[in-house]
């Protein structure tokens, strides 16, 4: 049975549920989300969301912090735009019930923070956890507004084009490159659902977990940016995998990330023996942009043979540190470290992608009636390099222009007419017996991608990981149509995917720029390679 629906939204972060909200008013709308509805990045964003709000900050200083973070590869109509409109989406949280730490009794005197890249004081922020303040405010709206259902457990496996079986979904010319909807996988019955839909956003979130040492949870697999591929739209810079430069490092941690806020209120970063070295790699020191610092870190690291280097903010008021960094303050005494008397251990980890769908403006793939935004899109903003909290206020901006735009395509739409969908075709398939074979090749993938593909490249690791990502690639291809897609395998083929993605894209860029470093090529080459990698699939 082939379900309808005018705008299904495909993935539950501030992109999703701020996009959904909006089109509600004119349409039904579905939200299709992995686990629980909470469970995103956008929950985990600790540090907060950029903006101007003081009278020593400015537009044109955001810009320019945005741009040179970006090393040269921003999008300047884009940064402009993204920067100019930041303020006005950040007060329309407020309106919806968003509460930031405040420094005066005026309805927008936020207290601003400062993080890395940043020339003033622009951070909007909620203690260390903005994103979960987001989060519980956007997904409190979404629960209460009867134009929105909610489907929890239900990860996408295809998008549709036009009226095509699972086998030849991807068969169609090009002219006809029309997005009409997705299979649904129901993860509690194990049954793919046909949606019908109107518009398709895509807002599932990055790949970071395609490496072995991440920041993110476990449903960062970059199914939006692997279904947008396969479906024909265009992919753009790849090959720029930001590192956070702070996480934390303990046998019993996973995933746990130390703000860059902490050193934004002057946290040093040291080695074991208790010096900085931060000085030796910027003059911007700990501040520096995250790329400039988890190579440092990624050196110090390979130099000395130690495990981690140490963030340390115990020369700050330990009152202080307890009001600004509440959750990582008892994270961390849950580890036994006390971040007020002794420095945290942390390394760098797998944290943003920079790439993505390709997309314009108002967040609009070269496949019809489909959008992308948030970190599953490439808009232009982040260039080579995020600038830190640029992420969250990406997601509000485009958001907001992707309602705009798809809302004008809606309308267009001839309502009375609807594809006839080819439903799921299980046919000749049986339930695996061999799950082994999809968690070893998780594994391989994560580990292959960390040791050739890391923050430090060459020329011969990367075609070492071509070699062995071709080779997974055909073995889960032939997995994927002998047996029952199941969660599981449709998480390790989009993996795949965009790993044989980031490889390619990083063989493509012959220079060292942002967050792609290659140490054939150490020297940024501004007369060659000023321009973005972009991939399309060949039908």
């Amino acid at each position: 049975m082939m379900k309808k629906t005018d705008f299904l939204v495909i993935g539950s972060g501030i992109a999703g549920l701020s996009y959904a909200l909006k089109v509600a008013e004119f349409g039904k709308v579905t939200i299709v989300t992995k686990k629980k509805i909470q469970k995103t990045n956008t929950a985990l964003a600790q540090g907060g969301v950029a903006g101007v709000f003081s009278d020593l900050d400015s537009f044109d200083l955001h810009i320019k912090d945005t741009m040179d973070a970006g090393a040269g590869l921003c999008t300047e109509d884009v940064v402009k735009m993204v920067v100019e409109n930041g303020p006005g989406r950040i007060m329309e949280l407020v309106r919806q019930g968003a509460r930031f730490n405040m420094d005066g009794q005026g309805e927008y005197d936020f207290a601003l923070g400062k993080e890395g890249g940043h020339s003033a004081n622009r951070i909007v922020f909620a203690q260390d956890l903005t994103g979960k303040e987001i989060e519980d405010t956007l997904v409190a709206k979404v629960e209460n507004n009867e134009n929105i259902t909610i489907l929890e457990d239900h990860i996408a496996v295809n998008l549709i084009r036009s009226s095509t079986s699972p086998r030849n979904a991807l068969a169609l010319p090009q002219s006809e490159n029309i997005c009409c909807g997705a299979y649904v996988l129901n993860n509690k019955t194990g049954k793919i659902e046909t949606f019908y839909s109107g518009i398709t956003l895509l807002a599932t979130g990055g790949a970071s977990k395609v490496y072995l040492y991440t920041s993110n949870p476990d449903i960062a697999t970059g199914d939006g940016i692997a279904m947008a591929y396969r479906a024909g739209a265009s992919v753009a810079n790849l090959e720029f995998v930001q590192f956070h430069p702070t996480c934390l490092y303990h046998p019993e941690a996973k995933n746990f990330l130390i703000s860059e806020a902490v050193r934004g209120e002057g946290a040093f970063l040291i080695d074991e023996k208790g010096a900085r070295f931060m000085d030796e790699y910027s003059p911007d020191k700990e501040l520096a942009c995250r790329d400039v610092v988890a190579r440092a870190i990624d050196n110090e690291l390979k130099k000395t043979g130690a495990d981690s280097v140490f963030l340390d903010i115990s020369h700050k008021d330990p009152d202080f540190i307890k009001k600004r960094f509440p959750n990582i303050y008892a994270k961390c005494l849950e580890y036994g470290i006390d971040m007020t008397k002794e420095p945290i251990p942390v390394v760098p980890a797998a944290h943003y992608m920079c790439g993505g769908v390709a997309t314009d403006l108002n967040g609009k793939t070269d496949v019809q009636r489909l959008y992308a935004v948030g970190e599953t899109a490439c808009t232009g903003l982040h260039g080579a390099n995020r600038l830190a909290s640029n992420s969250l206020l990406e997601a509000l901006v485009y958001s907001h222009n992707a309602y705009k735009s798809s809302l004008g395509e809606f309308k267009a739409l001839d309502k009375k007419i609807t594809m006839t969908l080819d439903l799921w075709d299980e046919t000749n398939t049986s339930d695996s017996d061999e799950a082994i074979v999809v968690s070893h090749n998780w594994d391989e993938i994560r580990r292959l991608m960390w040791n050739y593909v890391g923050i430090v490249r060459s020329d011969k690791r990367l075609e070492r990981a071509k070699r062995r990502i071709e080779n997974i690639q055909q073995e889960i291809n032939e997995y994927y149509w002998d047996f029952k897609v199941t969660a599981d395998l449709i998480e390790l083929r989009n993996l795949a995917t965009v790993a044989e993605l980031i490889i390619q894209s990083a063989l493509v860029r012959k220079e060292s720029r942002g967050l792609h470093y290659n140490i054939e090529y150490p020297g940024r080459d501004d007369g060659n390679w000023l321009c973005s990698t972009i991939l399309k699939k060949q039908f």
